[in-house]
């Protein structure tokens, strides 16, 4: 049988003492509501299950800064929409930088011999190595192996916004060690060695 609270109030300061019996009334009355809503602003089911997953756990952790004058519905449908826009806006981020370095690889395919090509991959490869390991395997998947992000989410066993999350450290990390012209031929020496 449910536990069913009296008010907000009692609520919210139950869940602010660490009772797990509010944060799954919680999760009980609210998680497919805010699913739904999710996969309305995200349209994409996984996506969706994420951000709200993402929203009850943190809310779960800093709930002792949470304000017992709120509305608890009120509180996570903002927060569920505060995620996604968070979400996009990563999302955005990293498919801007892909279209940057893929627009410019028509120019350097007719500048570039197999030598160069070559030399470049292994300049490439050099720096790939020196990834941190999780991001380096999630870079790999991605450019090498041609794996979505959803599809890297459930290989890894983690959600589709740590794989986002390692995707732009990759990038970020690349770009600073190596130059303009080398970052925008990685896509380039990547799609040339599939098998």
């Amino acid at each position: 049988m449910r536990y069913v609270f009296s008010s907000q109030k009692k609520l919210i300061k139950h869940l602010k003492k660490g009772d797990t019996l509010a944060y799954s009334y919680i999760v009980d009355l609210y998680y497919k509501k805010l699913c739904d809503y999710a996969s309305n602003l995200a349209r994409d089911n996984y996506k969706s299950e994420d951000i709200v997953q993402n929203v009850i756990t943190r809310m779960w952790q800093h709930r002792k800064k949470l304000d017992a004058n709120i509305s608890i519905k009120n509180y996570l449908y903002k927060s569920v929409y505060n995620e996604f826009i968070d979400q996009y806006r990563k999302e955005k981020a990293v498919t801007v930088l892909e279209k940057k370095y893929i627009e410019g690889l028509d120019n350097f395919v007719e500048l570039i011999d197999e030598k160069e090509a070559n030399r470049l991959l292994t300049l490439v490869q050099h720096e790939i190595e020196k990834l941190p390991p999780k991001c380096k395997e999630t870079f790999l998947l991605s450019k090498q192996d041609g794996l979505t992000y959803v599809e890297i989410a459930e290989y890894q066993n983690v959600s589709v916004n740590t794989v986002e999350k390692q995707m732009v450290k990759a990038f970020s990390i690349l770009r600073k060690k190596m130059k303009e012209k080398v970052m925008s031929i990685i896509f380039l020496l990547f799609d040339t060695q599939k098998t």
